[in-house]
């Protein structure tokens, strides 16, 4: 007898249909699954065979042969377990159980037939509402998760047999979960700038970046409050969509990262990752290729603390993601795409020791020091930051002032989605949503200046010796420094306050 269960698989971030088919021949008593099944998935024969008989019901003693379809794409994972059980049942003809061709399925079995959570329901969820079919079979942890996804009942499962029972009845009982509070939840309130003292200018450029969008590196000696500052930027950036929020739930699910107290990424990721990063972990890959922290950076921040700490060839990857705001991760068996669009904020000491030029300090390194310790960041890599600034020490007039005369991220949440409604407004018709995304002939256009503020940018390229990047890195910046303003075309003084943010003396130029 033959019976079919619809399940799917995880491809980078996106869902395949995978018919999970069985057949059960009167034959000596075998169990094979086929379709190009992993490791894991090969395992699920021994998971399968003891879940079904530990929850009451009786295992084919034929021979049963499991095809995962299409069977030229790799199954990975242990989420085929429960729609295999399924579909073992239906296709047993003594067990008086079928299968309801409009549900997918997918959960991991124990041996005693719990269902235990997996990765990547949300992708799966949105899969099934593409097909068509009315509602999808999820382990109870990951049913917040699925409901993500409108327009789709969603049925917990808590085991096996509780699954079986409900569906044989005819009347499974989809779960009811508000997916608007879950959202309201998950954005709640975070740090806040009022809690910084001082740094008034690193707070103007952590403005400017957000409004458009820049990568900012911030150059100061240790305790200044660049991790402070860092840490405090996405309470400023505007307010995640519906839609970014769902996209980056689909990245968190496939990484195994939302649960059912976490079922949805609704303020805006700021992903921190250790300077011993290997590259896999911060691009992505792996034998089976797995979001990597510039991923789950999408949307967000990506902040990178100790700069130069980090292996230069795990810096140098940084260029694509970058510039296309995806990254490739190309493998024999095929390629896979993960999206990457994030502010990159960075954070370094001017020298080994942290206090060159600090007016208190004494700086007890070499010069020869000071130059290696610079060079560990390429010059192609240092010109993809929009925005340099030096942080200096805060003052203890500064730190022992209250927190009243400090301006809450609130209100400069207020002027970067002004700033921002300006952008999308004028970048709407190129599908761009923010002023660092714009290309150099867009730039040129829309970035547009009077004779003067030329003559700068030109005296500017031959002093500072700018590339043609840091020229139209410049102009974006000062095109979002004049959205800031509320002004329609570039002045002279916002090409000033771009170019003053260019460069420190403490990193090459």
């Amino acid at each position: 007898m033959l019976a079919r269960v619809i399940s799917g698989g995880v491809q980078g971030v996106e869902a395949l249909r995978v018919d999970v088919e069985v057949d059960v021949a009167r034959a000596l008593p075998s169990f094979s699954v086929v379709g190009l099944p992993d490791g894991a998935v090969k395992e699920s024969r021994d998971r399968v065979r003891a879940a079904i008989k530990n929850s009451g019901f009786s295992f084919p003693q034929y021979r049963v042969t499991v095809n995962l379809a299409p069977a030229d794409v790799k199954k990975e994972g242990s989420s085929f377990d429960l729609p295999m059980a399924l579909a073992v049942l239906a296709a047993d003809p003594d067990s008086g159980f079928s299968a309801d061709p409009s549900l997918m399925v997918a959960g991991e079995l124990s041996l005693d037939g719990a269902v235990r959570p997996v990765r990547g329901v949300l992708p799966l969820a949105a899969k099934a509402r593409e097909l068509g079919l009315s509602g999808i079979v999820v382990p109870r942890a990951n049913a917040a998760e699925a409901a993500v996804v409108k327009g789709l009942d969603i049925f917990p499962a808590d085991s096996l047999s509780q699954i079986v029972e409900e569906l044989r009845g005819g009347s499974p009982r989809p779960a009811q979960i508000d997916a608007g509070a879950i959202f309201a939840r998950a954005s709640g309130p975070g740090d806040d700038f009022s809690d910084v003292r001082g740094q008034q200018r690193a707070k103007r450029a952590i403005e400017i970046c957000a409004a458009g969008g820049h990568n900012l590196l911030m150059v100061g000696p240790p305790g200044a409050g660049k991790t402070m500052l860092a840490k405090r930027i996405p309470t400023i950036l505007p307010s995640m969509s519906w839609e970014e929020a769902v996209e980056a739930s689909r990245i968190y699910s496939v990484a195994g990262l939302l649960s059912d107290e976490v079922p949805l990424v609704a303020a805006r990721p700021f992903r921190a990752p250790h300077h011993s990063v290997s590259d896999a972990g911060l691009i992505g890959g792996g034998i089976n290729p797995r979001p990597g922290e510039v991923t789950l950076a999408h949307h967000g921040v990506l902040f990178l603390d100790e700069l130069p700490e980090f292996k230069r060839n795990v810096l140098e990857l940084l260029r694509q993601p970058l510039e296309e705001g995806e990254v490739n991760i190309v493998r024999a068996a095929g390629s896979v795409t993960f999206p990457a669009r994030f502010m990159l904020v960075a954070a370094m000491n001017p020298c080994p020791c942290g206090y060159l030029g600090d007016a208190t300090r004494h700086c007890s390194c070499p010069p020869l020091a000071v130059e290696r310790y610079a060079s560990r960041i390429s010059g192609p890599l240092l010109d993809r930051f929009d925005i340099r600034i030096e942080v200096g020490a805060v003052k203890y007039a500064e730190i022992a002032r209250e927190s009243a005369g400090e301006e809450p991220s609130s209100a400069i949440r207020e002027r970067v989605e002004r700033a921002r409604g300006k952008a999308a407004q004028r970048l709407s018709s190129h599908g761009l949503f923010t002023n660092a995304q714009m290309g150099a002939s867009l730039t040129r256009r829309l970035a547009a200046h009077d004779a003067e503020a030329g003559k700068l940018l030109e005296h500017a390229m031959d002093r500072l010796g700018m590339s043609a990047r840091a020229y139209n890195r410049t102009l974006k910046v000062a095109r979002t420094i004049a959205d800031l303003g509320g002004r329609e075309k570039v002045s002279r003084e916002d090409i000033l306050e771009a170019l003053s943010m260019r460069g420190t003396a403490s990193v090459k130029q």
